[in-house]
């Protein structure tokens, strides 16, 4: 069951903000000057065959082919400039960047429009007389969004054409909508800002309902709702959609480093981050290497298991449970977790329980079983009730 928060069904609800009403009657903002931090200065342009959209791209286009990624605006705003230093900042990287809604536009935008982004992309680089044309691979299509634009990239990820799909600071607000979650067969990453972004709760929810086998990445950084897109170049959010997009849409391993493995480059930074089912495109996953000498042997594995309370609301909270392997490796762990009275689970992720309230098992799930003597993994979970006074206990095989 999701968590439906009136204030991001309201942001969720393609209401545009007070501020894109305001830009529409100024002069170009100086986030539109040409820029980014890539090594293709980016500028912004519209097209006569793409209405109401913004194109962000590198100002000189290289030799080599841009990638595209169509990007859903937050509160559905039809300001394609809305997050404009973000997609600059992706754009200067070589990348074919569109966004829902006009340079300053107003109104609102619905998914509709993202596949119009991909349409005019594949039809432009086909073109002869195009200053796109054979300039597009359209081989490598990311759909992506903010917020309300989160919505927008789930309710177009079944596209064939689509290779990745990234939320934003988004989540399903319904369960009826689940089905867009069932019907995912290509990687999805998540960015969200941490337990006081308004969306985490649906995004977690989400992320725990993922189909199994899906290549998913979560990440969480403390910020909200608001991200870091308005900040140079995007900020944190910028520098680490642009990290994945490189991975994903043009197969830089070195940038997927960032996302993949258990010393992932993420991993142990301000970024809170889960896993699942990630191995790197040239299918070497940067794992641990194993030790130089065998593990030891005889007596029992052992493990301790670690309760976390990270979001509590009235009626709900999320939790995260750290399971530790003792001095020797294990292959499987099981915790055993006692909830407290009233309190049951909703959903979990990355682990597989049995029972929903009281005292409940969670085992491993097949990926992060096996852990070197005093490796870390986790699981977590949403619950109804309050998460506070539960106990977990740990055993190893």
């Amino acid at each position: 069951m999701k968590r439906r928060s009136k204030i991001y069904a309201g942001l969720a609800a393609a209401i545009v903000p007070v501020t894109s009403v305001i830009m529409a009657f100024s002069g170009t903002p100086a986030s539109a000057a040409i820029g980014g931090s890539g090594p293709y200065p980016a500028d912004y342009e519209t097209s006569a065959t793409l209405a109401n959209h913004t194109i962000f791209r590198p100002q000189n286009l290289p030799s080599e082919r841009l990638p595209i990624v169509v990007w859903g605006n937050g509160a559905c705003s039809a300001n394609g400039l809305s997050q404009g230093n973000f997609l600059r900042e992706i754009a200067s990287h070589g990348f074919l960047a569109i966004a829902n809604g006009a340079p300053n536009g107003s109104g609102s935008t619905n998914a509709q429009m993202l596949t119009q982004s991909i349409d005019w992309a594949v039809a432009e680089n086909s073109r002869q007389g195009s200053k796109y044309y054979n300039k597009i691979d359209t081989s490598k299509v990311a759909v992506a969004g903010f917020s309300c634009g989160g919505l927008e990239a789930y309710a177009v990820s079944n596209d064939p054409r689509v290779t990745t799909t990234g939320i934003f600071s988004s989540g399903l607000l319904n369960d009826a909508d689940d089905y867009q979650l069932r019907r995912l067969t290509k990687p999805i990453a998540y960015f969200i800002g941490g337990p006081s972004d308004i969306a985490y709760p649906n995004a977690m929810d989400d992320w725990g309902k993922l189909p199994a086998g899906l290549p998913a990445f979560m990440g969480n950084l403390n910020v909200g709702h608001g991200g870091t897109y308005d900040q140079t170049n995007g900020g944190e959010f910028g520098r680490v959609a642009t990290l994945y997009f490189k991975w994903r849409l043009k197969g830089d391993t070195t940038a997927g480093r960032n996302f993949v493995g258990a010393n992932c480059g993420l991993c142990g930074s301000q970024w809170s981050v889960q896993q699942k089912n990630l191995t790197l495109d040239d299918d070497t996953p940067p794992t641990t290497p194993p030790p130089t000498t065998p593990p030891p042997t005889g007596g029992t594995p052992t493990c301790t298991a670690v309760y976390t309370v990270q979001d509590q609301w009235n009626g709900g909270f999320v939790a995260n449970v750290s399971v530790t392997a003792g001095s020797a490796a294990l292959t499987g762990w099981r915790v055993t977790l006692t909830l407290p009275s009233g309190a049951s689970v909703s959903s979990l992720w990355n682990g597989v329980t049995s029972g929903t309230s009281g005292t409940i098992t969670v085992a491993n799930q097949s990926y992060n079983g096996r852990l070197a003597a005093g490796q870390a993994t986790s699981f977590g979970f949403q619950g109804t009730g309050s998460g506070g006074g539960a106990t977990a206990s740990c055993a190893g095989s």
